[in-house]
């Protein structure tokens, strides 16, 4: 048996979050191109960026007692990155009703082209019981200090 809900009744959500990494060349596979394990971490840092740009901590999370835990990931791979493109990487939340949440992230290569997209089903993890929380939009209200950025 799964804690996991789908969300409902979707929020309208804010203009997304993005911030800029430059492809690394110890990131990139045997053909040149960016690994496809690399996409998630791309995904990954700009959630956490999105995050401290919110006025959240992970130590904010942990003294709280949660965790963000990552449920489902889909990587849609549209155009090849390479040693040295720069990326902006966005993140949205979207917000229903139930114990998840959807962020909705694109990888973007300078010239404006979608390179990947990965949306994603989260929530957070009651660190004590195991279990994920009953309203986890409760937690980023009580700790953000810019709401926008979540779409609350």
């Amino acid at each position: 048996m799964t804690d996991r809900t789908e969300p409902t009744e979707l929020t309208e959500p804010a203009e997304p979050f993005a911030t800029r990494i430059t492809v690394r060349g110890y990131e990139t596979d045997s053909q040149g191109h960016l690994n496809q394990a690399v996409y998630l971490q791309y995904a990954e840092h700009a959630r956490w960026e999105a995050m401290r740009a919110a006025g959240i901590r992970q130590t904010d999370l942990l003294d709280k007692g949660v965790g963000p835990v990552a449920l489902e990931t889909t990587v849609r791979y549209l155009r090849e990155l390479r040693a040295g493109d720069e990326v902006e990487v966005t993140c949205r939340f979207v917000w229903g009703d139930g114990k998840s949440f959807r962020i909705e992230q694109t990888i973007r290569k300078a010239d404006g082209t979608t390179a990947a997209t990965v949306s994603g089903v989260g929530a957070l993890l009651d660190l004590k019981e195991r279990r994920t929380v009953t309203d986890p939009k409760s937690y980023f209200r009580a700790l953000a200090s810019d709401l926008g950025i979540f779409g609350l």
